[in-house]
């Protein structure tokens, strides 16, 4: 404040700096859209804030005097500053955004909705062989089953819960009225190959000698209910239980499946912080 306790307005700084730019009243009035009588008060209540002259009229228009000459930089910085405050509130103010890649049947949009009644929030499912998906930017987060083909140095990995696996046959299956099969049963079968998987024990696998390459689930299926092949999924992918040809057997001493959450390491997405809260939340326990 100055000594009248008043506040210097950016409105009158920026009136000085359009005059100072053209050197003539009027045709700053004219870039201002405003009256000259108008201008020339402004720039005298200006003058009388800093108890100064800033400027001198001149029969060829206007000049700076010395303390004109002194504050232009200033007051040109100052405007500068308000602009950069406020483009970094617009930025803040943008509505969040955030893409949430899922494999199979994993999902938490709604959750993350809740937190974020505001934001844009999409998903995008992913095939097995969408492996590139978090590296490239297409999506902000991963939610899948381990094990994941990403590098452990570039993503940040939030364990979500683990569950264990049952073997999906069709009904005329030898083993369909079994209380439970072993994972030593299940060593000899061949599995499908998928690019999104590793050769070990992952959460989806299609069993069967000859069988291609499957990126459709119900493809998968449709395999197993014909008798091509059989699928170890976890016990928390339900979608078996619709097609009544399909039956589910417990195996064990198969390792457990494992839900997590991935995103890259140092992502400024503000989001991403929230979506793991989101996930431990709503995800903290397999399915029931």
């Amino acid at each position: 404040m100055n000594d009248l306790g008043q506040d210097l307005e950016l409105r009158l700084v920026r009136y000085f700096t359009v005059v100072a730019a053209h050197q003539h009243f009027g045709r700053a009035a004219a870039d201002l859209h405003v009256a000259q009588p108008a201008l020339s008060r402004q720039i005298q209540r200006l003058e009388k804030y800093h108890g100064t002259r800033l400027l001198d009229r001149t029969p060829q228009g206007t000049r700076l005097t010395p303390a004109g000459q002194t504050f232009l930089p200033q007051a040109q910085a100052l405007l500068q500053a308000a602009r950069q405050a406020e483009l970094a509130v617009r930025e803040q103010a943008r509505p969040e955004r955030i893409t949430i890649g899922y494999v199979e049947d994993l999902v938490i949009t709604a959750a993350v909705r809740r937190r974020h009644p505001n934001a844009a929030i999409a998903t995008r499912h992913l095939s097995c062989r969408d492996v590139g998906a978090l590296s490239d930017k297409r999506v902000d987060a991963l939610i899948a089953r381990t094990p994941l083909p990403l590098a452990a140095d570039n993503v940040s990995t939030t364990p979500l819960y683990e569950e264990p696996r049952m073997l999906v046959i069709p009904r005329g299956h030898p083993w369909a009225d079994r209380p439970s099969v072993t994972a030593e049963e299940l060593a000899d079968e061949e599995a499908a190959p998928c690019a999104f998987e590793t050769p070990d024990w992952t959460s989806y696998r299609i069993l069967g000698a000859g069988v291609p390459p499957i990126e459709s689930y119900e493809d998968k299926l449709e395999l197993v209910a014909t008798g091509r092949a059989i699928a170890v999924l976890p016990v928390g992918d339900r979608r078996s239980s619709l097609r009544p040809e399909l039956v589910t057997v417990p195996i064990e001493g198969a390792p457990p499946s494992q839900v997590v959450l991935v995103s890259r390491k140092g992502d400024p997405n503000t989001m991403i912080r929230d979506l793991r809260l989101a996930a431990k939340a709503v995800l903290a326990a397999p399915p029931c």
